[in-house]
């Protein structure tokens, strides 16, 4: 991936005069977890829970080398795996990571620079590990339970058992300690949510040790139930995104970090009557302006995008014209006589166009589109309070 981190849009831009360009606003990044926070803070509970930055999938596309700065004041960050764990480390991260798909060996684990470590066990393998465990850091373990999404951790039958092995070490001096954490399958739906969080309550009732299990969705529909949490995991929300389907970021105090812009590279005038892309879904019906905008689905721009999806030129929206392809988008000029080839076309991001309006049209989640931006599309790094900055 190539990613580069500036203090000018401008010469970035002139760097990459034909190319789709991401630019990750750290500002932003910072401002959402305190948003966050806030939200915990006012729900009136004494004390307020940890907040695990979940940074996988390099940041959900953002990268994780971009968004580190803005996540100084997160009380840890959550990966997916022990190479990730290693990268945070690396880039001078000392507070507790989270590994949520720890594949390990006891070896794995003899290395102090991986510590504070914590380690999400959802399977027999991992425990068999752990029991063979004997070293001077130790790591704090959490305990996954199934729940109805069933795609790691403890079923009803065994997660009593299964707590009960990982206590004895515990108490043997082996681990840290041991938390109890859950992932919710329906965290957008209030009932279903409830529902979830009984059945876990049930489970839990007893037994010793922190919990872990609110999401952005669920911090944010009921921050009151979540500000009663030790830690709360948050991954979409920290990069200005709503995890609720009938919402956007900005609604809920949040910003973008992302902004995908791309450069118009040629300008070509449509005949009335004539059609327009593969499939020639398009016809023009009267003469028109069109500009050819580089970027595609091979850029991570969703091919499934219906047609008239805006698009912003030089902040005033506009419209795509037919099928994207691999490297093109079209856009409606007719209402834009000033721009041309050298012309940046917001995609999504800040300026007023929500990438969960562009996800609607897509028939898609965000967080599918920022992390599925590709690695051909640099990413820039900047710090503006009020957004991206536009070259």
């Amino acid at each position: 991936m190539s990613t580069s981190s500036v203090t000018s849009a401008t010469d970035l831009h002139n760097a990459f005069p034909e190319t789709a360009l991401a630019y990750i606003n750290q500002a932003a990044i910072a401002h959402n977890l305190q948003s966050l926070r806030h939200t915990l803070n006012s729900a009136g509970q004494r004390s307020t829970p940890s907040i695990w930055a979940v940074v996988k999938a390099d940041a959900y596309g953002h990268s994780v080398m971009h968004v580190l700065p803005g996540l100084h004041n997160a009380d840890g960050i959550a990966v997916l795996s022990l190479p990730e764990a290693y990268g945070l480390r690396s880039l001078g991260w000392h507070k507790p990571i989270l590994v949520m798909n720890a594949q390990f060996s006891t070896a794995d684990l003899r290395d102090p620079k991986l510590f504070p470590l914590h380690l999400v066990i959802d399977n027999e393998r991992q425990i068999l590990e752990l029991e063979g465990l004997r070293q001077a850091d130790r790591p704090f373990v959490w305990l996954r339970y199934s729940g109805i999404l069933h795609h790691a951790g403890f079923d009803n039958q065994d997660y009593g058992p299964v707590c009960g092995r990982l206590q004895k070490l515990v108490r043997a001096n082996v681990l840290a300690g041991l938390g109890h954490m859950q992932h919710y399958a329906q965290a957008e739906d209030a009932e279903q949510l409830h529902a979830e969080r009984k059945v876990f309550e049930g489970l839990f009732a007893g037994l010793p040790g922190p919990r872990c299990t609110e999401n952005s969705a669920a911090l944010l529909s009921d921050p009151g139930y979540a500000a009663g949490a030790d830690w709360v995991r948050s991954g979409i929300a920290l990069y200005g995104i709503s995890p609720m389907h009938d919402s956007i970021g900005s609604s809920l105090g949040l910003m973008p970090a992302m902004t995908l812009q791309a450069p118009i590279h040629r300008v070509q005038k449509l005949p009335a009557g004539q059609l327009l892309g593969y499939g020639a879904t398009f016809q023009a019906s009267h003469d028109m302006r069109i500009g050819l905008v580089g970027c595609g689905y091979a850029d991570g721009y969703p091919r499934s995008i219906s047609e008239d999806c805006p698009v912003l030129i030089n902040g005033r929206k506009s419209r795509i014209l037919g099928r994207v392809s691999m490297d093109t988008i079209t856009v409606d000029l007719d209402d834009h006589p000033t721009a041309g080839p050298g012309t940046m076309v917001t995609l999504w991001g800040a300026d007023g166009l929500p990438i969960e309006v562009i996800a609607r049209s897509a028939g898609t989640i965000p967080a599918q589109l920022c992390a599925g931006v590709t690695g051909r599309v640099p990413r820039l790094a900047i710090c503006a309070p009020g957004g991206a900055r536009r070259p």
